[in-house]
């Protein structure tokens, strides 16, 4: 399929504006973070003054008398699915939207994943699975992945997340690295992501607008709903009103959290207009220690 000059363009951007991010944030730090899929086990031997406690093998001891501990050796690669959401309710957001912040993300991703020599595939979405580019290595593989985020248009408005969820764990037969980047504004999607994450590493990253949960002050406007374009008028002006729809949003994020949080996943919580590259960094080094303390 031809590739429009534009659509190079904004991949060219892309790889050109987060290389420093690529390379410093993810250079030490992205083996840590995924460590535990970036390990397979090798054997178990006779445990040795300084052996980390935490690999002893309990079994085996038991059954030998004496301890025994397992060691690891770290895999060739690693394979990164990452979950697009495009459906109607990321297009919303300024200075970029939801959506283009998830596409930048995934980019950042795919190219750490390139960087380290790791597998990365893509699993685009919006009221059904509409692209898959399936997990492959290398830079070339990589840009070709940011390329089809960057291209992708989606030819439905809503947002069908529970489906796509379970359509990834049929796609994956090997544990992998799955990153899901939505702003979960769905219904149904947490019973799909505990299944996901029993199997899968998963690092659920949401993409929100400050807009979304703290209206300006602007009188009378009318808000269209981007995925089953019902339109309704707000009155802005009503400090009462905002204030209201403040605690609504609040209360529907408090309960994502808490979802995310009970399906097994790392949550990363990101939003249009701020950079996302310290919350980035900071939760996964937060990931990284609590793997590191076992």
């Amino acid at each position: 399929m031809p590739v429009s000059p534009e659509i190079l363009k904004q991949v060219k951007a892309i790889e050109l504006r987060t290389r420093g991010l690529v390379g410093t944030l993810f250079a030490g730090e992205y083996r840590s973070v995924f460590r535990g899929q970036g390990m397979e086990f090798a054997e178990v031997r006779a445990y040795e003054a300084g052996d980390d406690f935490r690999t002893i093998d309990w079994n085996v001891s038991a059954r030998l008398g004496s301890p025994y501990v397992k060691t690891f050796t770290e895999e060739r690669e690693l394979t990164l699915m990452l979950v697009v959401d495009q459906s109607g309710s990321t297009r919303f957001g300024e200075p970029v939207s939801k959506a283009g912040l998830a596409v930048e993300v995934a980019s950042v991703l795919a190219l750490a994943a390139a960087y380290h020599n790791d597998r990365v595939g893509a699993l685009l979405f919006a009221d059904e699975v509409e692209a898959v580019i399936p997990p492959r290595k290398g830079r070339r593989h990589a840009l070709r992945v940011i390329r089809d985020l960057v291209a992708f248009q989606p030819a439905g408005s809503r947002t069908n997340l529970a489906a796509s969820l379970s359509y990834a764990s049929r796609l994956l037969r090997h544990h992998s690295i799955v990153v899901v980047l939505s702003d979960f504004i769905a219904e149904g999607w947490d019973r799909p992501l505990r299944r996901l994450a029993a199997r899968h590493e998963v690092v659920a990253i949401t993409v929100d607008d400050p807009r979304e949960h703290d209206l300006p002050e602007s009188g009378w406007i009318e808000m269209q709903d981007a995925e089953t374009g019902r339109r309704v008028l707000v009155d802005t002006g009503s400090r009462e009103v905002r204030q209201r729809l403040k605690a609504l949003a609040a209360r529907r994020r408090e309960e994502r959290i808490r979802t995310l949080t009970a399906s097994g996943a790392d949550l990363v919580m990101l939003e249009t207009g701020t950079d996302y590259a310290l919350p980035l960094r900071r939760a996964f080094a937060l990931r990284a220690r609590r793997i590191r303390r076992g």
